[in-house]
């Protein structure tokens, strides 16, 4: 076993390295460069857009409306990685990773875009008459059939890497969390969840959609306002919070308290990984849920997806950020959850630990749901849908097993997959540019007056 771990942590060495780093900023950048910086320039349009796609197109193929399929995104995003996923930025790299976080968000809205885009145009019909897409159909039907060994690829590093990073790492997140604040036995979380989860997913993406679509947006506005009351009592400390973030980025961060100092690298390195960790872009995740959504045009999808970036990290996890600088706590050597905890317990004494433990909760909970939707349209573009029933009562059982089991190696493992998951996602996006750039004209020549 010590070799099997040995291998995996070289592995996540190589593929979290420089290469992968240059790979996923570099394809941002790329794509922001030949699109004009359209996300960037439109995301004011991209908001009136989400608030227009609430109400179904009943002229549109999809299952969910773009609305739900983007609430969906955003419940496998929101989790773990907004409030553990910034403080392991900050614990191992300093204050300067969060500014890194902005950067792949910045150039991730193109890369979001870009992948909802060629997701949604490339879509298919399933053999039970559901649309279905995301990076393995895009290669597949867009790069042809003897790209195939890649698509499968993809399905194959999604459909495991689901299993850690999307339902047995965000289950021991809940019991760790509930079992700190409250003192409940890791086993009797393990069964609520489960029995949730199953009610859920069960039901496909219809029931996953309607849950997300009330529970997502109503977790994100009480996380925002309870972050907001730890920054409005500690109001002296965010410019000072903003000029450390800013200046740690381009110089090293030196030891004090219990941190033990970074390097620059460091702060690239934990900022970029913790960053595609929270807002997926890059993986091609949320091609799978917007391929899913009523829709008539992809770029109107893309719109909306690029937005689910922006709003994971640029507002929730710079919110969480700053909440553990103006408080202080990012010096006391704590790390993951702990230490946005203890952000939490300095500016809400008695309170604040239970609160993010609840926030947490329900925040990894929306991502096992999300998560579980693409994992099976993994699964199912590899077999068919015949692994249906079998994957979604499999998934209920492994959100039992991850609340009772030690999951360091899995945290490890999920996120190498992750970093293999982008490998062949960010090809298909620079073979597809021209593709994305010709359905990205037709558009805005249609809409040159919205």
């Amino acid at each position: 076993m010590e070799s099997i771990h040995n291998f995996v942590s070289w592995l996540n060495g190589i593929v979290w390295g420089v290469p992968m780093i240059v790979l996923i900023l570099g394809t941002g950048l790329y794509l922001q460069i030949r699109l004009g910086f359209l996300p960037i320039r439109k995301i004011g349009y991209g908001f009136r857009m989400i608030a227009k796609s609430r109400k179904p197109d009943e002229m549109a193929e999809g299952e969910i409306t773009p609305f739900a399929a983007l609430m969906t995104a955003l419940s496998a995003t929101i989790g773990t990685g907004n409030i553990a996923g910034v403080a392991t930025a900050i614990a191992l790299g300093g204050p300067g990773a969060v500014f890194w976080m902005w950067m792949t968000a910045f150039v991730g809205m193109a890369t979001k875009y870009a992948e909802v885009v060629v997701a949604v145009h490339y879509r298919q019909k399933d053999e039970q008459g559901e649309m279905s897409g995301g990076p393995m159909y895009a290669i597949r039907n867009g790069l042809g059939p003897r790209w195939g060994w890649l698509a499968a690829a993809f399905a194959i590093f999604g459909g495991l890497a689901g299993f850690g990073i999307g339902n047995m790492v965000q289950s021991n997140s809940i019991a760790e969390a509930m079992q700190t604040a409250f003192g409940v036995p890791n086993w009797v979380i393990g069964l609520v969840l489960a029995v949730l989860t199953g009610a859920v997913v069960l039901g496909g993406i219809r029931r996953i959609g309607a849950v997300a679509e009330r529970l997502v947006p109503t977790m994100a506005i009480i996380y925002v306002v309870a972050v907001l009351v730890v920054l409005i009592l500690n109001a002296s400390a965010v410019p000072g919070a903003f000029m450390t973030i800013l200046t740690s980025a381009f110089s090293p961060t030196s030891a004090v308290g219990g941190f033990a100092g970074a390097a620059v690298m460091a702060g690239i390195r934990y900022g970029v990984a913790r960053g595609i960790f929270s807002n997926e872009a890059g993986l091609g995740t949320a091609g799978i849920a917007q391929a899913a959504g009523a829709t008539r045009d992809p770029v109107y999808s893309g719109m909306i997806g690029m937005m689910g970036t922006f709003i994971d990290t640029i507002v929730i996890c710079t919110m969480t950020a700053l909440a553990i600088m103006v408080t202080g706590v990012w010096t006391s050597g704590e790390s993951g959850a702990a230490l946005s905890a203890a952000a939490f317990e300095t500016a809400l004494p008695g309170m604040g630990e239970e609160l993010l433990a609840l926030l947490l909760s329900v925040f990894a909970f929306t991502t096992i749901l999300g998560w579980a939707f693409y994992g099976e349209k993994c699964w199912e573009f590899l077999f068919g849908s015949k692994v249906e029933t079998p994957f979604r009562l499999l998934w209920t059982i492994a959100v039992f097993v991850g609340t009772v089991v030690s999951l360091d190696f899995a945290w490890l493992v999920a996120d190498t997959l992750n970093a293999l998951m982008a490998i062949p996602n960010l090809i298909s996006l620079i073979v597809l540019t021209p593709v994305v750039l010709m359905l990205t004209r037709e558009y805005l020549d249609k809409h040159r007056n919205d």
